[in-house]
């Protein structure tokens, strides 16, 4: 079986967070403005995923709503959520699409500026479930290369999102990542074996992320309708976990979905919750995978 249906069990490891906190909060700032689906890129269509016209439909020419719904996340939204983090002093992790990035480097220069992590979301924002492993394999590439570019480093945390089921072999063949976020699989970190012999022998850390406790789940049909759920969803969540002790809490937003004025609201809510607990470890996603290897490694 190359699935692993068992885990950690009833007995998780003890994470031994720094400073005694009984729970890692994570957060990651998704930025894919201008690398989504567009025929100004060479795609056959217009992007149909993760905006406010739940249900579009690709068209194959100009989607011009879209297109500007995109914007907002780059022209506007991101600037809101860059300013709420960095009010309150707390670290980010940013899913970067290579692409997206270098078409801001204003905004680049500010996730730096913060000292946010900014870790690889692949070449494009586009669906890699059906493209062929070498197509994939050269994307990997030119997504390092074009991110060393852009940032002036190569980045050590890869999160495809919209994966293949070549993605974990390919992302452990490179081998110069110190963690894959491509999994939904637990509240931990957890060492994956199951493509050591593309890595030399070594298994690969993997950091999970979240489709839950994520602001995706407000653009979706079965998500939330308004800020105040958005906002109770991920206080419950925090607080369960508190309440557990030993785990790992990550939050997925959006520059274009988070970063509206009404959900910021809900955001900023949440983060103060988190501070005023005294419970969180508040980290880059970069920091807890070097606290694991640390603590646990491989």
């Amino acid at each position: 079986m190359e699935r692993d249906l068992v885990g950690y069990g009833q007995t998780p490891p003890d994470p031994r967070w720094p400073n005694g906190a009984r729970v890692a909060v994570q957060f990651v700032v998704n930025y894919e403005e201008g690398a989504e689906n567009s025929v100004l890129n060479g795609d056959k269509g217009s992007e149909a995923f993760l905006s406010e016209m739940v249900g579009a439909g690709s068209h194959p020419d100009r989607a011009m709503a879209m297109e500007s719904l995109y914007e907002y996340g780059s022209r506007a939204g991101f600037w809101r959520l860059h300013r709420l983090f960095t009010e309150r002093g707390l670290p980010v992790t940013v899913f970067g699409v290579a692409k997206a990035l270098a078409m801001n480097p204003e905004a680049v220069a500010a996730m730096q500026a913060a000292d946010w992590e900014i870790a690889s979301h692949g070449l494009r924002w586009i669906d890699y479930q059906y493209v062929p492993e070498d197509e994939e394999r050269a994307h990997i590439a030119a997504a390092i290369a074009l991110h060393e570019k852009v940032t002036g480093a190569r980045p050590l945390g890869w999160y495809q999102g919209r994966t293949s089921p070549n993605t974990a072999r390919l992302v452990a063949e490179e081998g110069g990542f110190l963690y894959d976020a491509d999994s939904y699989a637990d509240d931990l970190p957890y060492w994956d074996r199951r493509h050591a012999a593309a890595n030399g022998g070594k298994a690969q850390l993997v950091v999970p992320y979240t489709l839950d406790v994520n602001d995706m789940k407000i653009v979706a049909l079965n998500g939330f309708t308004e800020g105040e759920q958005f906002f109770r969803y991920l206080r419950d969540t925090f607080d369960q976990l508190c309440e557990e002790g030993g785990r790992m809490m990550s939050v997925g937003l959006h520059a274009r979905i988070a970063g509206r004025p009404g959900r910021a609201r809900a955001l900023a809510r949440f983060l103060d919750h988190v501070l005023n607990s005294g419970e969180a470890w508040v980290a880059r996603r970069i920091d807890i995978a070097r606290h694991w290897m640390e603590v646990h490694p491989a």
